[in-house]
């Protein structure tokens, strides 16, 4: 069975900067995409990253320039390095892998705080 599982979230200042990482385990194949999507308290989630598997990457225009989105397809892993941070990225930010012939597998979530 595959899981996903975030780490690397926490708190930090305004201004500041996080990396979180992100690692599927268990046998995943097939895989078209990885990304990163965010829920703020009382929002709908949102989409924030994405790099597909040749290398591509889109992002929410709210966090172009401040944040990277990196991908190891031979550890099945992807970051997303956060810049210059502000409090309205707070959020839990969730992992997740597209494949080409399943359903996607998400994580469960990783809380991300900016205080002002």
């Amino acid at each position: 069975q595959v899981q996903v599982v975030e780490s690397r979230g926490g708190l930090v200042q305004a201004g500041g900067s996080l990396r979180l990482s992100c690692a599927a385990s268990g046998s995943i194949d097939s895989i078209a995409a990885a990304g990163w999507y965010r829920q703020a308290p009382g929002k709908q989630r949102e989409f924030v990253a994405r790099i597909l598997d040749g290398g591509s990457t889109d992002y929410v225009d709210s966090v172009k320039g401040r944040f990277t989105i990196s991908r190891d397809n031979g550890k099945n892993t992807v970051d997303l390095q956060m810049s210059s941070l502000k409090p309205e990225d707070t959020a839990v930010y969730y992992c997740v892998f597209f494949r080409s012939l399943a359903m996607p597998v998400w994580g469960k979530g990783i809380q991300v705080t900016v205080s002002s």
